[in-house]
């Protein structure tokens, strides 16, 4: 495991996007087990492509979710500067933070994913209902919505291009819900994730940011399958985090039917590190301390830098 004493590491959180509160979170919890491994830390609240991180910092640890921390803006403004960071590089953040562009690689690489369309130029939907809308290029189930009743198309249509033009809609799969951490080629222990209501969206996967919002999630870990089933989707996964030639780290979500098969839904490369966040959870059932996690998030950064 690399050794992180004395290392001056810029953790970089917050971000303009609708993620905000939630990276900040995560990079408190990061700054902190970066600490406890004896490296120099310095908490870099960024909103825009002017922030600034310490002279002489070794490696900038992105932690911000989704806009622009997680599509490959950060990423060029740290590689024109000159600073290793955390993650995927440029293509690889670009491509696995749009969902479409995801959907066309996965269908190119033979990973399972639901039927999907593409509305452009204010068209409608043509997939039966069920369906799910979802905006492109947003992440933690914002801008996601699960269409049940005729009734209710326009107004979901209309409400989900507030977000831009473009929309995905994906048939409706009715599975259990799973995820699985991707740290480097290991595939972390899978993690069942049941809500009482609605799906797993931001108020189910952070109720401490909303607690009047009554959501909430329980997270099976490791999920309840057999050995089998178990490699099966844990390969799945890989193959889906490798689709999209990532290197670094990734959490892919899928849905488990009844029949046993899998379909993936979409590939976080900058997945939550909260208190309540699903790869930190994975780590530690694997035998991955939280800071040991940190710590191979960067080793493994700075090794895709290298190559």
């Amino acid at each position: 495991m690399i050794d992180l004493k004395s290392k001056k590491i810029a953790v970089l959180m917050g971000g303009p996007g609708s993620e905000r509160k939630v990276s900040l979170a995560s990079g408190a919890g990061v700054a902190s087990a970066l600490r406890s491994l004896g490296a120099e830390v310095t908490e870099v609240d960024v909103t825009g492509p002017e922030f600034t991180v310490p002279a002489g910092t070794e490696v900038a640890f992105n932690v911000i979710h989704g806009t622009f921390g997680e599509d490959g803006q950060i990423q060029r403004i740290l590689e024109a500067r000159g600073i290793p960071y955390t993650g995927e590089g440029v293509a690889g953040s670009e491509l696995a933070i749009d969902k479409i562009a995801t959907k066309k690689r996965f269908q190119q690489r033979r990973v399972p994913t639901a039927t999907f369309e593409i509305l452009r130029n204010g068209a409608a939907p043509t997939l039966p209902l069920p369906y799910v809308v979802k905006v492109p290029r947003e992440g933690s189930s914002v801008g996601v919505y699960i269409v049940r009743d005729e009734t209710k198309v326009a107004d979901t249509i209309r409400e989900a291009r507030a977000f831009g033009g473009e929309l995905l809609v994906e048939a409706f799969v009715d599975g259990r819900e799973l995820t699985v951490g991707i740290v480097g080629d290991q595939a972390l222990p899978i993690i069942e994730i049941r809500v009482s209501k609605d799906f797993y969206n931001f108020d189910n996967k952070y109720p401490f940011l909303n607690p009047k919002a009554g959501g909430a999630a329980d997270h099976i870990c490791p999920a309840k399958l057999d050995g089998a089933l178990t490699r099966r989707v844990q390969e799945i996964a890989l193959s889906a985090h490798r689709a999209l030639d990532l290197e670094v780290y990734s959490r892919v979500d899928l849905l488990l039917t009844e029949a046993g098969e899998s379909c993936v839904l979409e590939i976080n490369t900058i997945p939550g590190m909260t208190q309540v966040s699903l790869l930190p959870e994975a780590a530690v059932a694997a035998g991955i301390s939280y800071a040991d996690l940190c710590a191979r998030v960067i080793e493994l950064s700075l090794a895709r830098r290298r190559t």
